[in-house]
């Protein structure tokens, strides 16, 4: 038999009374109400009855109370099994993660579970099961995420640069045709919707293969779309085709709905009729054109794409009027989310600084 314990001598019977009457976890009242009797000179036996527990349990309890206090009484949550990696295999497959496979290395373009715990075999000749080695990848703080469209050709300094030099190109702006009124950030682009639709992910059972309808005919009809993310607006026209007449008339419609007193900075890519000669501007709006080949950088990409997922994907569209009542559902529910349109639309180097 072990020999006794004594008790730590900063704490007297009153006192861990009073915690076990603070304490909202039972446990830990019962304990110190345990210890709190030997402080008084009770014996283990009794403070062992107090806790419906051996003599040998209160000893442990006298062990851990000593060491941390009354915060070594409260249950603390089993570690569990190690990990079957260390931290250079956790190190490295995060760097493999971030590198994305080389498809003709790896034989596919996006990692799968599957790939990633074979990659570590032959790495590493770890074996590691994909329900254990998704568990490890979330831990690392990786999700399966949507990726924003990058264009294979993007000159990566030049998009940077637009970046940097925005706040400057908005000052020169507000010195200039925007002078004493307020500035707005405006992005624009266009989407085309049509009967030979996307199939988006959804909720089946596990092992099954949920199926969609898909339409196989050709009509088809664009959203001139625009937002404002500060102010959560936005303004959209659906059009036939996409021209120099149709973008006229969506500048007419972002117009419109610019603050009286205010002055928009439309962002939009180079598309031959955003930077047509024949493009009639109203006043109150200033282009300006995105770098080549850099998509990501307009967040109206993204609203797109949450349109798509929400409203406008998995659906067979009767006729061409049928596609434009759902585009401009869409686009009128788009426009009640304001906070929607603000959190999608959100960028640090277009709105903070």
């Amino acid at each position: 038999m072990g020999s006794a314990i004594s008790l730590r001598s900063d704490f007297r019977g009153d006192g861990l009374r009073i915690l076990a009457r603070q304490t909202k976890d039972a446990d830990q009242a019962r304990r110190l109400l345990a210890l709190a009797s030997i402080y008084d000179g009770g014996s283990r036996a009794d403070a062992a009855r107090l806790g419906s527990v051996t003599v040998q349990i209160v000893r442990d309890w006298v062990v851990r109370f000593n060491a941390r206090g009354p915060d070594g009484l409260i249950n603390g949550k089993a570690p569990g099994k190690p990990s079957l990696l260390n931290e250079d295999q956790r190190t490295a497959l995060a760097q493999a993660i971030e590198r994305g496979p080389t498809p003709y290395l790896d034989g596919v373009v996006r990692w799968r579970l599957c790939d990633l715990a074979q990659w570590l075999w032959e790495e590493f000749r770890v074996s590691v099961s994909e329900q254990t080695l998704g568990r490890e990848v979330r831990s690392m703080g990786y999700r399966k995420l949507s990726a924003r469209p990058r264009h294979h050709a993007q000159d990566a300094e030049t998009a940077e640069a637009f970046k940097k030099n925005f706040p400057a190109a908005v000052a020169e702006v507000a010195v200039g045709p925007a002078k004493g009124k307020v500035i707005e950030i405006w992005f624009q682009d266009e989407a085309r919707i049509g009967q030979k639709n996307k199939i988006t992910r959804r909720w089946a059972k596990r092992g099954s293969r949920p199926s969609a309808p898909h339409d196989q005919r050709t009509r088809s009809a664009y959203i001139f779309g625009a937002i404002c993310t500060k102010h959560g607006k936005a303004a959209a026209l659906v059009m036939p085709w996409c021209d120099t007449h149709a973008m006229n008339q969506h500048l007419i419609e972002i117009s419109r709905n610019v603050a009286d007193n205010g002055h928009a900075i439309l962002i939009m890519d180079q598309a031959g009729w955003h930077m047509s000669n024949n493009l009639a501007v109203p006043e109150n709006i200033t282009i300006l054109p995105l770098p080549p080949k850099s998509p990501e950088l307009n967040p109206v990409e993204n609203i797109w794409q949450f349109m798509r997922e929400n409203w406008l994907s998995n659906r067979v569209f009767k006729s061409y009027e049928d596609i434009v009542d759902h585009c401009c559902h869409a686009w009128r529910t788009l426009q009640d989310r304001p906070w929607k349109i603000m959190s999608i639309g959100q960028r640090q180097w277009a709105h903070r600084f």
